[in-house]
């Protein structure tokens, strides 16, 4: 692998890695959006409180590279699952959600199948 291919390949993983921090700081700083929609789905509003952590510290690992191929599987799991809360056939944006939590999705899956590559935390030097 090239030093271009292996810096786009971090870069990839780092933007999804991103998007899960971003969730997690968006529910600590306001939790209603998502306490909401947990209600509405029959669920308790306190679950925020554990996708905060695991999308948060899944996101950091996934950025660091560390066990990016459970981490990967897990995610996709998780965007699946939680899109659930977000099918709602009259609301136009959140069907939007919906579609772009399964192509993140995708893209975890893509990570669970091949994993970091070079450019991660323990690695030792860059290529």
């Amino acid at each position: 692998m090239t030093r271009a291919q292996a810096a786009i390949e971090f870069a990839g993983r780092a933007l999804i890695a991103g998007l899960f921090v971003a969730g997690a700081v968006q529910k600590l700083i306001d939790p209603s959006g998502a306490v909401a929609l947990l209600v509405l789905a029959g669920l308790p509003g306190w679950l925020v409180w554990p996708a905060l952590v695991f999308s948060g510290l899944a996101g950091l690992g996934l950025l660091a590279g560390i066990a990016a191929r459970p981490l990967g599987l897990a995610l996709a799991a998780y965007c699946i699952a939680t899109s659930y809360f977000h099918y709602l056939m009259g609301d136009a944006w959140q069907m939007t959600i919906v579609a772009k939590n399964w192509t993140i999705a995708g893209g975890c899956l893509l990570l669970a199948a091949h994993g970091a590559g070079p450019w991660r935390l323990g690695r030792g030097r860059l290529p």
